[in-house]
């Protein structure tokens, strides 16, 4: 299973990136490196994460970083990474 990036998502997940480098940009650096880490495992089982609390289908889930939610969809062969929201009640 492959997995691609909306670029609803890169340009959020770019600006929180840019607004954390303001004060640190190591502690920037490593925040986009773990959650990268962290999104190339969804592949490996990616019914594991919670059904999304902002959509009612299924095969659209939240994993949770650091208090953000990454939402994604379970496609037939493809994970499509394309939410990326912080205390928002929809994406």
């Amino acid at each position: 299973m492959k997995i691609s990036f909306k670029e609803s998502f890169i340009n959020r997940l770019e600006d929180q990136v840019d607004y954390i480098a303001k004060d640190s940009p190591v502690r920037a650096r490593k925040f986009k490196n773990d959650l990268i880490k962290q999104l190339i495992r969804i592949p490996q089982n990616p019914n594991q994460y919670r059904p999304s609390i902002y959509f009612e289908d299924l095969q659209i889930r939240d994993l949770i970083f650091k208090g953000y939610t990454i939402v994604f969809r379970i496609n037939k062969d493809t994970i499509e990474v394309f939410g990326f929201v912080k205390y928002q009640n929809k994406p």
